[in-house]
């Protein structure tokens, strides 16, 4: 029996979705190690964690640092959901235009509105799968609301959107949007049983980053 039921069931239905698929280690790519270069020259030094904090989907390649072989299966799930947010978009929009999008409007570092966007699509979904699979409670960790900002607001992604209240108002909508989606899920007439309410720590999803 596998290791990984959730994660592999979930990249299953990825590959069926998107058949060119394929996970490939950062250290092993060159490609990984010329955009670590040119983050660093960017930022000035400022995002120097590229290799080793970050999971990046180019077309339809996930790029993974060493963490993902010690993340468990739950911690997996979430990254490849929102991972394949990343893929629909650029499905959706085509390669190339995609990538302008997310690399330069308004300006490459500092205000990057479609970068926040794409983004925040993904992080919703996140947040979706940390509620399903490790229950509501999660959501209130404050340290979860406070990585969220800090990525977007941070050199992370090259400051792609510097107003916090803003972030934190999308985190709080989107919050209480999916709890209440799945309190209706859940419901006694639903037959289904009610969604989590854990607190269980969600310290290695926080520490999972997405891109």
């Amino acid at each position: 029996m596998t290791r990984f039921p959730l994660s592999e069931a979930l990249l299953d239905e990825v590959r069926a979705e998107f058949p060119s698929f394929r996970i490939v280690d950062k250290d092993q790519s060159r490609l990984s190690v010329a955009i670590d270069w040119a983050l660093r020259l960017l930022t000035l030094g400022a995002q120097r964690h590229f290799m080793t904090r970050y999971h990046t989907v180019i077309g339809d390649t996930l790029y993974v640092c060493a963490a993902w072989h010690g993340m468990s299966d739950v911690a997996r799930t979430v990254l490849l959901r929102h991972e394949r947010v990343h893929l629909r978009q650029r499905r959706r929009y085509g390669f190339v235009p995609f990538a302008l999008l997310y690399l330069l409007p308004f300006f490459p570092l500092g205000l990057a509105y479609f970068r926040a966007r794409f983004e925040w699509e993904a992080y919703v979904e996140t947040l979706r799968a940390t509620a399903e699979l490790r229950g509501t409670g999660a959501l209130a960790d404050p340290e979860l609301r406070g990585e969220l900002v800090r990525r977007f607001v941070g050199a992370d992604y090259a400051w792609m959107w510097p107003f916090p209240r803003t972030i934190e108002r999308w985190f709080d909508r989107a919050v209480s949007e999916i709890i209440t989606d799945l309190r209706t899920l859940h419901t006694p007439e639903s037959g289904l049983g009610s969604a989590g309410s854990s607190s269980s720590s969600s310290d290695e999803q926080t520490r999972t980053r997405h891109r």
